[in-house]
């Protein structure tokens, strides 16, 4: 099977550069310095939401995935995250690729007026550039994924990000990504998808927080969130188990025809657990 990952990061080159030829990074930096200064889109921490939360769900808004084709093609971001955070979610993903998932950052443009709780900017980042969009836009936090950086690059974006208010959400997939793990991440999700194929497999939650938990032997251990595959409360209930406080779905509930109902349907019955 084609590695999809690849694929996509090859298209996200181009596509920033073809970004940077229409605004320039100097005048996105010009932009954020504005937002930044103005005040007028404080930034919510997603960390802290997820903590005090009883459900810690982080309700994802994904029109389509590379795998699955379309799964809502006409999902409005001026519904679904409302009906969201009706539904009780804790946060909020929204998907900002295009040509992959059939998002943009009008998504949370649109979203972010409607909703008083953190946004994630979900995307494969891996430029400056995507951190200040980032945060013009609207975002909370954005999705560090170590698979698509080196640790150094991961780091630096890090720091840029914390300079803009962004927390980062550290994604990994293996044992071995554990060492991009610092003090500065300030979560670190465990994806359950693999990104070459695609295909999900919770497991791979429980098997990282094991290894994680030994590895951080007995020091301060981070806030921790199980991403994509979940699809049932008794699989939230065991991750919470495990140590979980964060708990990313899309799928489950962006393929019924009401998602936030599908939400709050989904808190009662584990709410019973």
């Amino acid at each position: 099977m084609k590695d999809i990952l690849s694929e996509i990061i090859a298209h996200k080159k181009v596509e920033i550069a073809s970004q940077k030829d229409a605004v320039s990074l100097q005048h996105l930096r010009g932009q954020a310095a504005i937002v930044l200064h103005e005040g007028t889109t404080p930034c919510r921490s997603m960390k802290s939401a997820l903590a005090a939360s009883a459900t810690g769900i982080i309700a994802e808004f994904k029109r389509r995935s590379p795998s699955k084709g379309w799964i809502n093609e006409s999902a409005r971001s001026e519904e679904i995250p409302v009906a969201y955070e009706a539904g009780g979610a804790s946060a909020l993903s929204i998907l900002t690729d295009e040509r992959f998932f059939g998002g943009s950052l009008r998504d949370i443009r649109t979203a972010r007026p409607l909703v008083n709780i953190p946004i994630l900017r979900k995307d494969f980042i891996i430029d400056e550039y995507q951190l200040l969009q980032a945060r013009i836009v609207g975002a909370d936090a954005v999705l560090l994924i170590a698979a698509c950086l080196t640790p150094e690059q991961c780091n630096d974006l890090t720091l840029l990000a914390h300079e803009l208010g962004l927390e980062v959400l550290l994604e990994i997939h293996s044992p071995s990504e554990l060492s991009y793990i610092n003090k500065e991440i300030d979560m670190v999700g465990v994806n359950n998808r693999n990104l070459g194929s695609f295909t999900t497999d919770v497991e791979n939650s429980f098997r990282i927080a094991g290894q994680l938990r030994e590895a951080t032997n007995g020091t301060e251990f981070p806030l921790l969130v199980s991403e994509s595959g979940i699809s049932s409360p008794a699989t939230l209930h065991n991750l919470r188990a495990a140590g979980f406080h964060g708990f990313l779905i899309g799928e489950a509930f962006m393929k019924t025809a009401s998602p936030g109902d599908a939400l709050k349907e989904f808190i009662k019955v584990s709410d019973r657990l």
